[in-house]
């Protein structure tokens, strides 16, 4: 099976969270081909959240989970520690006083 890149990943889901008319932009560009990606879920209240993608060992299947949880300041420090030993890692941070993050929807969960 072919793996998409990771630019084509975050193109398509910078897109569809258009569709939902969620807001979300690139807060930093990792690389095209091979770069993990986080996606921050910013609540404009002061808390946030983190995902990162991980592969579930028992099933082989690559899931979300969240990294770091909490104040933003909080999650912003956990962002720049991962950034810290992967500098080819994006980060897509999604603005959404609901918590809508679509990482659950088909296509995205993993």
């Amino acid at each position: 099976m072919t793996r998409l890149t990771a630019r084509f990943w975050v193109d398509a889901y910078l897109a569809r969270l258009r569709l939902a008319d969620i807001p979300a932009f690139v807060v930093a560009h990792g690389d095209d081909t091979g770069g993990a990606v986080m996606i921050k879920l910013n609540t404009l209240d002061g808390r946030a959240r983190l995902w990162q993608r991980s592969f579930d060992l028992m099933t082989g299947a690559r899931v979300w989970v969240v990294l770091a949880e909490g104040n933003e300041a909080g999650v912003d420090a956990a962002i720049a520690r991962q950034r810290g030993f992967d500098p080819d890692l994006w980060v897509i941070e999604v603005e959404d006083r609901e918590g809508r993050h679509l990482l659950d929807t088909d296509g995205l969960e993993a």
